[in-house]
């Protein structure tokens, strides 16, 4: 693997476990052995370090996000969008752990992550009319699309958040997939008043395999162990 290579995987896996704000470009070139120097000769900052990670968390959001316009869609579609996304989400958590301040920080990426927001609002609209003209929701009028689509991006995009604040007894970096992935059940959850009643009993048993555990029921049952 390339030192470029590697300064990046290096740098994500630091980020993610330790947060961006707690890493600097001496504890990256530290953790991988080399000399700060070296660091510099393949990039000028950490800004530019977390621009290009951005970059490939984009790319893959895109490739996830890619809507098959040659056959109908399916549950098991529906099912992989929202697996992959939450897999992404959890491959590059520290960028939403800390978004706000990374957009900031940084007009590139700011200005980059407006348009990767809006494909992603787009694609996530395109994905809700494929599913009405599948038959698995009601048909919906552009504008409704349009609000159930930026609710499904809140969701996703602010579920590291919520559970940094509900469950504030633990640290963010031991938050698991697993704990990640329960936001399925929320954006689920946005879709049960437009699902057809074909396909309701389907869509109500995949929703409950992500169902959350709720900070107070993690107190109980810590409680009944001790």
């Amino acid at each position: 693997m390339k030192t470029r290579d590697k300064i990046l995987l290096s740098s994500l896996e630091l980020f993610n476990e330790l947060g961006e704000r707690n890493v600097t470009t001496n504890h990256i070139a530290a953790y991988l052995a080399i000399s700060p120097g070296n660091l510099y000769y393949h990039f000028r900052n950490k800004s530019d370090i977390i621009y290009e990670i951005f970059q490939e968390y984009e790319k893959l959001v895109d490739f996830y996000l890619d809507i098959p316009e040659d056959r109908p869609m399916t549950l098991d579609d529906m099912t992989f969008y929202l697996e992959s996304v939450f897999d992404g989400l959890w491959s590059y958590r520290f960028f939403h752990r800390d978004l706000e301040y990374l957009l900031d920080r940084d007009t590139r990426l700011r200005s980059d992550y407006r348009e990767f927001t809006n494909r992603c609002l787009a694609a996530i609209s395109r994905i809700f009319e494929k599913l009405a003209d599948s038959g698995i929701i009601e048909p919906q009028p552009e504008s409704l699309r349009g609000a159930m689509s930026l609710n499904v991006w809140l969701v996703i995009t602010n579920w590291m958040a919520y559970l940094k604040t509900a469950h504030a007894a633990k640290a963010s970096a031991n938050l698991s997939l697993h704990e990640l992935k329960q936001g399925i059940y929320q954006v689920l959850t946005l879709e049960i008043p437009y699902l057809t009643p074909a396909y309701r009993k389907q869509v109500m048993a995949l929703r409950e395999q992500y169902r959350p555990t709720m900070p107070d029921q993690e107190e109980t049952r810590e409680a009944s162990v001790n």
